[in-house]
């Protein structure tokens, strides 16, 4: 036990965080009126990256397949704007970059993520197999590697039919501020070659140890915006507008 916890680090792939992520992509959808190319920073197993394949619950409003294997759902804190819900996105690629991707389809890789969540917390677990076996039926691609180093070659590559999304939960906490700052470089030098859109689940640094904040930006012309507020695993959202 001792060796696993020196060797291994802390993988959690919460498919909950999506409730906070959604209304995010529909805005880009809605603003651009574009299908949608996704690089996820970090994900791990790759929950986060089949978002769409999930349904959703927001108060008396649902959104998602008819049969989707999930039903997300969790407090909202205030309205989101009228007709957002309505909007269905078309997304033509997916695509996660990760340093140790975990491969669910695995036993071990989905014994390693059952691992990572707290005792007693049923419901998580329960998602958490839904979300593998989601996984295991139409697995996304996930190259390894430092997206520090492989997200601006894979810009320069995208195509101007779709809006490429990059997003990403949790794993800019593990930058320091000149990574972060790179990150930002990066994006700001493609926006300016064609459509791209950014959205980022993080602690705002006014309250470093409470909610994240969803960011958001579309190039080209944007200006950065926070859309809301979230909770880390995605149990409740405030709509800011």
């Amino acid at each position: 036990m001792a060796r696993f916890l020196r060797e291994q680090g802390m993988q959690t792939n919460e498919v909950q965080r999506c409730y906070g992520l959604l209304p995010a992509f529909l805005l880009a959808a809605a603003e651009t009126g574009k299908a949608l190319d996704l690089i996820e920073l970090g994900p791990s197993a790759g929950f986060n990256l089949l978002w769409d394949r999930y349904a959703y619950r927001y108060r008396d409003e649902r959104w998602g397949p008819e049969t989707a294997p999930i039903e997300l759902d969790g407090e909202l804190r205030s309205a989101l704007p009228v007709g957002l819900l309505a909007i269905r996105p078309v997304v033509r690629a997916r695509l996660g970059i990760d340093l140790n991707p975990i491969d669910v389809t695995s036993a071990h890789g989905a014994r390693l993520l059952r691992s990572f969540i707290w005792p007693g917390q049923v419901e998580r677990q329960e998602r958490l197999e839904q979300a593998i076996e989601v996984v295991r039926a139409d697995p996304p691609r996930i190259v390894r590697g430092d997206y520090l180093e492989v997200l601006e070659p894979l810009l320069d590559k995208r195509s101007d039919v779709a809006l490429t999304v990059v997003y990403q939960t949790a794993s800019f906490s593990h930058l320091s501020s000149e990574q972060r700052q790179s990150i930002e470089l990066i994006l700001e030098k493609a926006g300016e070659r064609g459509p791209l859109a950014f959205i980022s689940g993080e602690h705002p640094p006014s309250d470093p140890a409470g909610y994240w904040q969803l960011r958001f930006r579309l190039w080209p012309g944007g200006e950065p915006r926070i859309l809301a507020r979230f909770d880390y695993h995605g149990r409740w959202l405030e709509w800011l507008g």
